[in-house]
């Protein structure tokens, strides 16, 4: 049996690379803002938790032999659930929002086999966000580019992104987009990856 990755996302395929993964990727192609609009009472794990599941039903049926990951990350401020910049000055007006103040990033990851779900996990961390200068926001857009659009957030962790930050609680992958450890486990109890 091998792994199918639901999503064309950089940093997820990053993540199950550098732990030696093997995978193919197809990805979803699902319209992620109708079923947060549709789900627009729920909570960010509720939302993550259901664009994970459907992710990883959708590409199960196409290939119903192997096991599917569906995975899905929402950033909740305040009681507002907040999706990925569309352009360079949306992200800007979105780090200003963020700015000062503690968000939650809420992940999910799903496992499908044969059109049935067969794992989840769902995960929260809270992200403190400096009180930045314009100055720093300036050069910080024009280093990290269009980068900044693929994430919810409008960082990389793993980049740059860190210097947003005073503090940061919660699973250092998830936050990167893959609750790695409990899917690396989940991997082996399914025969992907060897016990």
């Amino acid at each position: 049996m091998k792994l199918v990755l639901a999503s064309a996302s950089a940093s997820r395929a990053e993540i199950l690379r550098g732990a030696g993964v093997p995978f193919e990727v197809c990805p979803a192609g699902m319209d992620e803002d109708a079923v947060k609009h549709e789900m627009c009472w729920a909570e960010g794990s509720a939302i993550a938790g259901k664009l994970a599941k459907l992710k990883a039903l959708h590409i199960s049926t196409r290939y119903p032999q192997d096991l599917v990951l569906g995975a899905d990350q929402v950033l909740v401020l305040e009681n507002e659930l907040f999706s990925k910049a569309a352009t360079l000055g949306d992200a800007a007006l979105q780090l200003r929002l963020l700015r000062g103040k503690a968000h939650q990033l809420v992940g999910a990851a799903a496992l499908a086999h044969d059109g049935k779900l067969v794992w989840r996990h769902t995960d929260v961390a809270t992200l403190w966000m400096r009180e930045f200068g314009e100055e720093f926001l300036k050069a910080y857009l024009i280093a990290e580019g269009n980068t900044l659009l693929g994430s919810v957030g409008c960082y990389r962790l793993e980049s740059s992104g860190a210097q947003l930050f005073d503090r940061v609680e919660g699973d250092y992958f998830s936050i990167l987009g893959l609750p790695l450890l409990p899917l690396l486990a989940a991997l082996r109890d399914h025969g992907v990856l060897e016990r």
